[in-house]
């Protein structure tokens, strides 16, 4: 009966809330459409500011969303065990946000390397020299980082610009520009065409970057199956307390209830970690 309580207050708390935001929007949109024909710039400037500033505070901060989540819980289970398990699900979510965040930097980095092939190439065809050209193509992309510096400084003062490059490509996701390397190093030892060399890797680069797109298109349906796998308990208990019987307070106020959930907890996430891993494994290929 409390649990129910709680819901009902925060239920009419949130509907009265959507009732009154609502209603206010509504007014702005007669006032917009009925009064002057525009909206009130510095009122609107700073709704955008605050909606840019919250989005960019949540963004950074995702992993605290275990929290009211494991909150509501609690209080429809009317137990501690959700906000444990809440407070213990925060470092791993940010664990997991930092990797996935990591892998999409890495990706685009691998990106930006196929385009300043493609920018060194175009600087070269324009007549411009080999140090000028990727003095161009690098400026300001922020692309290498730290190494920047060190590899605008080689081309443009004739220093070793094949192990600047061949430096940078230790970063993650900077493994093409040991190949931008090879060919600068082939064009000043032996006299090649750099535009022509740097042409041909930009092709094989833009062929990964396909292959890769293709692959994870591919897998994109072993991913949806592991969501809904996982999301299937948590159904299992919605359909229950539709059906009237009060699953979360079986599984946090009766011995059996609690053994099921541990064990079901265990599984789930052992079935998660290595679903994970087969489908990462088939990306890795």
């Amino acid at each position: 009966m409390p649990a129910a309580v709680h819901a009902a207050v925060l239920c009419a708390g949130a509907a009265a809330w959507l009732v009154l935001a609502g209603r206010g929007q509504g007014r702005g949109r007669a006032r917009v459409l009925f009064v002057d024909g525009t909206a009130d710039p510095p009122r609107r400037e700073r709704w955008e500011r605050g909606l840019l500033r919250l989005r960019g505070w949540v963004s950074g901060r995702r992993e605290w969303l275990c929290l009211p989540v494991a909150l509501a819980i609690g209080v429809l289970g009317d137990s501690v065990l959700p906000m444990l398990a809440g407070a213990v699900a925060v470092p791993v979510a940010r664990q997991w946000l930092r990797r996935r965040g990591m892998r999409k930097s890495r990706e685009h980095r691998a990106d930006g390397v196929v385009d300043l092939c493609g920018a060194v190439v175009g600087e070269l065809r324009a007549g411009r020299e080999p140090g000028q050209a990727l003095l161009v193509a690098v400026r300001g992309t922020g692309l290498l980082g730290e190494a920047e510096a060190v590899v605008s400084a080689a081309a443009r003062f004739g220093g070793d610009v094949p192990g600047a490059l061949g430096q940078a490509a230790r970063a993650p996701g900077l493994d093409g520009l040991a190949g931008v390397a090879a060919c600068w190093r082939v064009t000043v030892d032996g006299g090649a065409g750099l535009a022509a060399g740097l042409d041909r890797l930009e092709g094989a680069l833009r062929a990964e970057r396909r292959r890769r797109e293709e692959l994870r298109a591919q897998l994109a349906g072993a991913w949806s199956t592991v969501a809904v796998l996982a999301l299937l308990p948590v159904l299992g208990v919605g359909l229950g307390a539709a059906l009237g019987a009060d699953p979360l307070r079986v599984l946090f106020h009766s011995p059996a209830g609690l053994i099921c959930l541990v064990t079901g907890g265990l599984l789930e996430a052992a079935g998660l970690f290595w679903a994970g891993r087969i489908v990462r494994a088939g990306e890795a290929v």
